[in-house]
């Protein structure tokens, strides 16, 4: 009887070292990634995923059309958050995306920013296209989200041909930002979350979102990576009320779906 309580016994340790060698398989790193303007905020979320038993997590930051092309060129990716659903679909497209996946996270807004200094000058002026506006950063509109997403505002507003011949173009949105506060432009339209943590930008005017595209982040499983577990875990995370609190801290918007106030 002894004997066979000792095999039990041994046979039970054995089969909890094999679950919690498969638990730890089932949460290694999970590599995300997500556009550059959710970088500040993403990095609190971390913290709290692994407070609440989460496994590590590893960021790629960069614009989100970058990101885009990584992806469709084999970069060992496991959740791609964009900022928005065109580089999103880029991926899609080449089949890439775990089927069913695919949801909206977050929204933002577009905010003018100019330095204190010059900030009553870049409001005055920026309806009409005035002088005192020479030099306008932004993501390239030609390819980076928030810049595609400014072009388009420009255009409702018949202001995109004034300023065409004044623009930055840069690499990504918080590019745009820095062209403001090293004096390479006058002024900037970013997203409103990137201004927040700027101790040297100013919001000189928030874009209402009726006047914008909708500035939609979806997030998705990337199709072929073997940590399909852990990833749909943070995925899962991004939509909890403890995950929101922190976005909404940053200055995203939570999807009506999911909306609190």
């Amino acid at each position: 009887m002894f004997r066979q309580t000792a095999i039990l016994a041994a046979l039970l340790v054995l089969v909890g070292w094999t679950l919690a060698d498969g638990g730890r398989q089932a949460e290694g790193v999970v590599t995300v990634s997500a556009a550059i303007s959710l970088s500040d905020a993403l990095g609190d979320v971390a913290d709290a995923y692994a407070a609440a038993g989460g496994g590590p997590v590893r960021f790629n930051f960069a614009g989100s059309n970058v990101l885009a092309r990584q992806i469709v060129n084999g970069a060992p990716v496991d959740v791609f958050l964009s900022a928005d659903e065109r580089q999103m679909d880029l991926v899609e497209r080449a089949g890439l995306l775990q089927p069913g996946s695919r949801r909206i996270v977050l929204e933002n807004r577009l905010a003018l920013v100019a330095l204190p200094a010059r900030a009553d000058a870049v409001r005055e002026a920026f309806a009409r296209a005035g002088p005192a506006i020479r030099r306008l950063a932004m993501g390239d509109p030609a390819a980076v989200p928030a810049g595609v997403y400014a072009r388009e505002y420009l255009e409702r507003r018949g202001l995109w041909r004034a300023y065409a011949g004044r623009i930055i173009p840069t690499g990504n949105v918080r590019a745009a930002l820095a062209a403001v506060e090293n004096g390479s432009a006058d002024a900037a339209i970013v997203y409103v979350t990137d201004v927040l943590p700027s101790r040297a930008s100013r919001i000189v005017v928030t874009i209402p979102r009726e006047q914008t595209p909708a500035i939609r982040y979806p997030g998705a499983l990337v199709a072929r990576r073997d940590t399909a577990f852990a990833a749909e875990r943070f995925l899962s995370f991004l939509g909890s009320d403890e995950a929101g609190a922190i976005f909404v801290k940053h200055g995203f918007l939570l999807p009506s779906s999911q909306a609190v106030e």
